[in-house]
C-alpha cells in the first residue's frame, strides 16, 4: 500500500491571490491611501533628502470627464515622480487645473446667456467659477482612480484668488522688464470666439477656397513697360496677383515684389480687344501663362524686382493708388511673384506696409474693414454689412465684371482654424497687448535658454527652437469676460500705460488676492490714481489663458515651499506634456520665464504622443474607437491601463484598443504570477533569521541574483532616461524567461522536496526574497496597486508602503567576471539545445514530461573539466532524471550540436528505464531499494527520514 508523502512536500503557500480582480480591489487601496494620507506620509518620510525633483504639472483644462489622453499624461507623470522617489529624491507633486477661458465661458453662456443678458459680469464670472470647480472635482476623482499620488487636497487652480493675484505680479515683472507693448497689429481672430487667438490656439485643417488671379493695372503703362525695356503702345500693362482670400482685397494697400527676383513682361490674354502685357516673376511665367490660357510665352523684356519699387498700380475696384513695394516674404514658389498686400490682414503684410509708411497713412477702418463678427464695417464701399466668407463670391463676380479676373478655381488647402470651434480664422489688425519678441531681446534669450534644457525625445529642442525663431510677438490680450484682467491704466490720449504701472499692479494684486478678479471691474481709478484718474482709463481686456498657465512657474513653484530647492544638493524641474505643447505650454512658460528671469523654467522637458486606435486612426466617437478610462477601470483595472501606458512608446503615437488592452492584461498576469510564485515559496521564511549571505548561497541562486542585479541596472537606468517601454520589456522578459522558464522551474524540486530549513532550500528562498525585494520596487512606479499588494504579503517587518523605500541594494554582484558569465552562458546554451531535443521526443510520443528522460552531454576537454564537479547535480538544472557527461568522440549519430562562442558540445537524450519516485517524480535506479520507503528514491528517503540531502550547485 502506498504511503502518503504530501506532508513532507513544501508546496507554495500564500494569501496573495492568483487573480488580480483589480476593478474590485483597487478602490480599497485608494481608500487605504486616503485614510493614511499616503502622499503626506511620503513627503514626511522623504523631507530630509538632499536631492529634489519637481515634476511640475501642466494644468489640464477644467472641462469634462477625463479621457484616454488625460490618462496617458497623468500616468506618465506619476511613473516619473514615483521612480524618482525610489531613486532617492524628494519628489513632491502638486496637480493643477487651468480654469479661465472660453470653453467654460461658452458652457455657462449656454445655460445663462451672455454676460449682460440675464447675469451681470460679476454674476456670470461666479457661474464660471462654480462650473470650473465642479469640473475640477470630477477630473480629480478620475486622476486619483488612476493611482496617481499627489497633493489632491490642495492643488493649484488658476482661478484661485492668490493665483490670480500672482499672475498680475508676474505681469508686473514682465512689464517692468520692458517686454510688453501695445500695438495695432494683425492677429489671428476667431469670429466665433469674438476674440484674438494665440499661436497655440491655432490648428491647421483643409479648407476649400477660391484661388484667383487679379490684374492690378499700371497707372503709367508706358513708364512701367519702359522699366522692362519694352514699348506699351496702347496696351494695358498690369501686374497680376494670386490669392486665396478674395475677401481681403477691400483692404489691399500695395503689391509686394521680391527685390532679388527677376520679372518679365509677357503677352497676356486680350481685354475688350486690347492687348494686355503682364509683369510676372520669370520663374513662374510658364505656369502663369498656362493658367491664363496663353499657349506660348512671349517675353518682351526683363527687370529686377528692385527696379519696380514705388511704381503705382490701380486697385482692381476702388479708387486707390497701389504702390509696388519690396518684401522679403515674396518668393517665386507659386502664384505670380507679386503679392497683394493688406496690412490689416497679414503679419508679413503689416511689417512691410509699416516700413513704407502705409500703416500710418490709412485710418483703422481701411486697414481693417472687418468687425469682430467677420462682417464688413459700415462705410466699406460695395460690401458693407456682408460677412467675409459670403463676400468672396461677390468679389469674384465684381472682378469678372470689371475684367480684372484673370483666373479662378476652387482649391482645397491647409488653412488656420480655431482649435476650439474648428472654424476658419482670419487675420485682423486690432489694438492689442503683446509681449515683444525683439524689443528687449526676448527671442535670443529664449533660444539660448532652450539649449540648456534636456529634451526627451531630443528632437524637441529643434522643434521648439524653430517655433521660437519664427514666431511673431505674443498677443496676450483677449476680449472676454472670464479671465484675469490686464490691470493697467492707460492714458486716454496717448494710450500709454501709467508710469507707475508696476506699483499699481501690486496694489491691484493685493485686492485681487482678497476678493478675486471682480475688484477690477468695481475699482474706481481715483482710489489708486487720485487726481490723475480723469486722464486715465482701465484696460478692459483679459489675459490670454496661455499666460495663465505660462506663469505657473511663478505662481506655483516659486510660491510653494515644498517645490523649492531649499538646501538641496541637487534640484531639478521637469515639464511633461503632449507634443502639441511645444507651441503651447512649453513655449508660453519659456517666454514668461525668460522675460522675468532670463532663463528657462525647467531643466528637462518630456514630450509624449497622442493616442490612436490599433489601425492608427484618431479617437472619435463617430468611429466608435474611443477607449474610455472609466470603462477600463471597471473591466480590467487601472494597473492594466498604467501598464499599457508604460509599454507603449510615448515618443510616437500610442495605439490603444480593447484588444491591445487584453494583451496587456495577459502580460500583467505573467508578472503577477511570478510575484505569487515567489511569495508562495517564501512561506515560513523569516529574513531576520533565515536570510543567507549572498556568498553562502548555491551557485544557481547566485546566478539568479546576478541576473536580477543586471536587470535592476537596466531598469533603474531606463527610469532615469524615461525609457518606460524598455522597463516593461526587461521586467516581462525577466519574469517570463530568466524566472519562469529557468530559475523558478529549476528550483521547484529543491523548494518542494528538501527539508524546510536545509541549506539548499534556504539558499533558494534567500535568492527569491532578494529578487522579490528588487522586483516589487521595479513595479511600483508602473503597477502601483499591485506593488503595494505584493509588499503587504512579503515576509519580514517592513514599512506600510513600497514607496517609502529606495531601489534595493541587496543584489550586489558576486564573482561577476567575463569567465563567470561565459560559464553560465554556455550551460544555458546547452540546456536550450537539450530542451529542443526533449521537445522532439515529446512530439514523437517517446516521453511525456522531461523527467522521463536521461540526457547525455558530449563535451570537449575544457568543458568536461569545467562541468565535472557538478555532474552529479546537472539533472536538476536540466530537469531530467539523469545527465551524463561524455567525451566528444563518444557521441553517436543522433546527437544535436550546441552553438557556443567557444568550445564544442553535443546533446542526446533517451527515455529513462528507471522507476519513478512517487515523491519527486524523478526516475532513479535506486527506487525500490529502501524497504521502509519502497516507492522513493534515495535522496527522498534522506529528506524524509534522515538529515536531508546536500545540494552543491542547483
Amino acid at each position: 500500500m502506498s504511503k502518503d508523502y504530501k506532508s513532507t512536500i513544501h508546496l507554495p503557500q500564500t494569501e496573495f491571490p492568483m487573480r488580480g480582480n483589480l476593478p474590485q480591489r483597487e478602490p480599497s487601496w485608494l481608500e487605504a491611501w486616503a485614510q493614511a494620507d499616503r502622499y503626506a506620509q511620503i513627503q514626511q518620510r522623504t523631507a530630509e533628502r538632499k536631492r529634489v525633483f519637481v515634476l511640475h504639472d501642466g494644468p489640464p483644462y477644467a472641462n469634462g470627464a477625463i479621457h484616454i489622453g488625460h490618462a496617458v499624461n497623468k500616468v506618465l507623470k506619476d511613473i516619473v515622480v514615483k521612480s524618482h522617489l525610489l531613486a532617492g529624491y524628494r519628489a513632491p507633486y502638486v496637480p493643477g487645473w487651468d480654469c479661465h477661458g472660453l470653453p467654460i465661458e461658452i458652457a455657462v453662456e449656454k445655460k445663462h446667456g451672455k454676460p449682460g443678458d440675464k447675469l451681470d459680469a460679476a454674476a456670470f464670472r461666479q457661474k464660471c467659477r462654480e462650473y470650473a470647480a465642479e469640473q475640477v472635482d470630477q477630473q480629480r476623482e478620475g486622476f486619483k482612480r488612476l493611482g496617481v499620488l499627489g497633493d489632491w487636497d490642495t492643488p493649484y487652480r488658476t482661478m484661485d484668488f492668490r493665483f490670480e493675484a500672482d499672475m498680475l505680479r508676474a505681469l508686473a515683472r514682465i512689464v517692468g522688464n520692458d517686454h510688453v507693448i501695445r500695438g495695432f497689429k494683425p492677429v489671428h481672430w476667431c469670429f466665433d470666439c469674438g476674440s484674438a487667438l494665440a499661436e497655440a490656439e491655432i490648428e491647421y485643417a483643409d479648407k476649400r477656397s477660391p484661388a484667383i488671379d487679379v490684374a492690378y493695372d499700371a497707372l503709367d503703362p508706358q513708364g512701367f513697360a519702359a522699366l522692362f525695356g519694352a514699348e506699351a503702345g496702347d496696351a494695358v500693362v498690369a501686374m497680376p496677383i494670386w490669392t486665396t482670400t478674395p475677401w481681403t482685397l477691400p483692404a489691399s494697400l500695395a503689391v509686394s515684389v521680391g527685390s532679388d527676383l527677376e520679372y518679365v513682361l509677357i503677352e497676356g490674354p486680350a481685354r475688350d480687344g486690347r492687348r494686355v502685357l503682364l509683369a510676372v516673376a520669370e520663374a513662374l511665367a510658364e505656369s502663369v501663362a498656362a493658367r491664363y490660357g496663353v499657349e506660348n510665352v512671349t517675353v518682351l523684356g526683363r527687370a529686377s524686382g528692385a527696379r519696380l519699387e514705388n511704381q503705382l498700380l490701380a486697385h482692381p475696384f476702388y479708387e486707390r493708388e497701389i504702390p509696388v513695394i519690396l518684401g522679403d516674404h515674396v518668393s517665386a514658389e507659386d502664384g505670380t511673384g507679386a503679392v497683394h498686400t493688406a496690412a490689416g490682414h497679414g503679419a508679413d503684410d503689416f511689417i512691410v506696409s509699416r516700413r513704407y509708411g502705409l500703416v500710418d497713412k490709412y485710418p483703422a477702418n481701411v486697414l481693417n474693414p472687418v468687425d469682430a463678427r467677420g462682417v464688413y464695417l459700415p462705410g466699406t464701399p460695395l460690401f458693407e454689412g456682408q460677412h467675409i466668407w459670403k463676400a468672396n463670391a461677390a468679389i469674384v463676380e465684381l472682378l469678372r465684371e470689371r475684367h480684372k479676373l484673370l483666373a479662378f478655381v476652387e482649391i482645397e488647402h491647409s488653412y488656420p482654424h480655431c482649435w476650439r470651434h474648428k472654424t476658419p480664422v482670419a487675420f485682423r489688425a486690432t489694438p492689442q497687448w503683446f509681449i515683444s519678441m525683439e524689443k528687449e531681446g526676448l527671442r535670443d534669450t529664449a533660444l539660448t535658454a532652450i539649449k540648456s534644457v534636456r529634451w526627451v525625445p531630443s528632437w524637441g529642442q529643434e522643434r521648439i527652437a524653430g517655433m521660437v525663431e519664427g514666431r511673431p510677438d505674443w498677443c496676450i490680450s483677449r476680449q472676454r469676460t472670464w479671465g484675469v484682467p490686464i490691470a493697467l491704466f492707460v492714458h486716454k490720449q496717448t494710450q500709454e500705460p501709467h508710469p507707475d504701472s508696476i506699483e499699481l499692479l501690486e496694489q491691484v494684486a493685493q485686492r485681487v488676492e482678497k476678493h478675486g478678479i471682480d475688484v477690477w471691474d468695481t475699482l474706481d481709478p481715483a482710489e489708486l490714481l487720485g487726481d490723475e484718474a480723469a486722464d486715465y482709463e482701465k484696460v478692459t481686456d483679459v489675459l490670454d489663458v496661455w499666460f495663465d498657465s505660462g506663469v505657473t512657474h511663478a505662481c506655483v513653484i516659486d510660491q510653494r515651499p515644498e517645490l523649492q530647492a531649499g538646501d538641496a544638493e541637487e534640484y531639478r524641474v521637469m515639464y511633461l506634456e503632449g507634443s502639441d505643447q511645444h507651441r503651447g505650454w512649453f513655449q508660453s512658460s519659456l517666454l514668461t520665464s525668460a522675460a522675468m528671469h532670463g532663463r528657462a523654467p525647467y531643466d528637462a522637458v518630456l514630450t509624449h504622443g497622442f493616442t490612436v486606435d490599433q489601425n492608427g486612426r484618431k479617437m472619435s466617437k463617430s468611429l466608435g474607437n474611443v477607449v474610455a478610462p472609466q470603462k477600463v477601470f471597471d473591466t480590467l483595472g487601472a494597473d492594466i491601463l498604467r501598464l499599457w501606458v508604460a509599454a507603449a512608446d510615448y515618443r510616437n503615437e500610442m495605439a490603444v484598443s480593447d484588444e491591445i488592452l487584453k494583451r496587456v492584461a495577459d502580460s500583467y498576469r505573467r508578472i503577477r504570477n511570478t510575484c505569487r510564485f515567489l511569495l508562495g515559496n517564501l512561506a515560513g521564511f523569516d529574513p531576520t533569521t533565515d536570510l543567507l549571505p549572498v556568498e553562502q548561497c548555491l551557485p544557481l541562486d547566485q546566478w539568479a541574483m546576478q541576473v536580477a542585479h543586471d536587470v535592476q541596472q537596466a531598469v533603474t537606468g531606463a527610469y532615469e532616461r524615461c525609457d518606460f517601454p524598455e522597463i516593461v520589456q526587461r521586467v516581462q522578459n525577466f519574469c517570463t524567461n530568466e524566472m519562469g522558464a529557468l530559475y523558478l522551474d529549476m528550483t521547484k524540486d529543491r523548494l518542494y522536496t528538501m527539508q524546510a530549513d536545509s541549506l539548499g532550500r534556504r539558499s533558494a528562498q534567500s535568492a527569491m526574497f532578494r529578487i522579490l525585494e528588487a522586483l516589487v520596487r521595479w513595479l511600483a512606479p508602473v503597477l502601483s496597486f499591485t506593488a503595494e499588494e505584493v509588499w503587504q504579503h512579503m515576509p519580514g517587518e517592513r514599512g506600510e508602503s513600497v514607496l517609502f523605500e529606495t531601489w534595493y541594494d541587496g543584489l550586489a554582484a558576486q564573482q561577476d567576471s567575463a569567465e563567470q558569465r561565459r560559464y553560465w552562458a554556455d550551460l544555458l546554451a546547452i540546456r536550450e539545445t537539450a530542451s529542443r531535443v526533449l521537445e522532439g521526443m515529446r512530439k514523437a510520443g517517446d516521453i511525456g514530461a522531461s523527467l522521463q528522460a536521461e540526457v547525455t552531454l558530449y563535451l570537449d576537454k575544457d568543458l568536461l573539466d569545467r562541468y565535472a564537479d557538478m555532474a552529479a547535480e546537472l539533472r536538476f538544472f536540466f530537469i531530467t532524471s539523469d545527465v551524463k557527461l561524455a567525451a566528444l568522440d563518444a557521441r553517436g549519430d543522433g546527437a544535436e550540436r550546441v552553438e557556443l562562442d567557444e568550445g564544442e558540445a553535443w546533446v542526446s537524450a533517451t527515455p529513462s528505464s528507471a522507476l519513478k519516485c512517487v515523491r519527486c517524480w524523478h526516475h532513479r535506479p535506486d527506487v525500490g531499494s529502501h524497504p521502509e520507503h519502497p516507492e522513493l528514491c534515495g535522496r527522498c528517503v534522506q529528506n524524509v527520514d534522515a538529515g536531508g540531502e546536500e545540494r552543491r550547485w542547483f
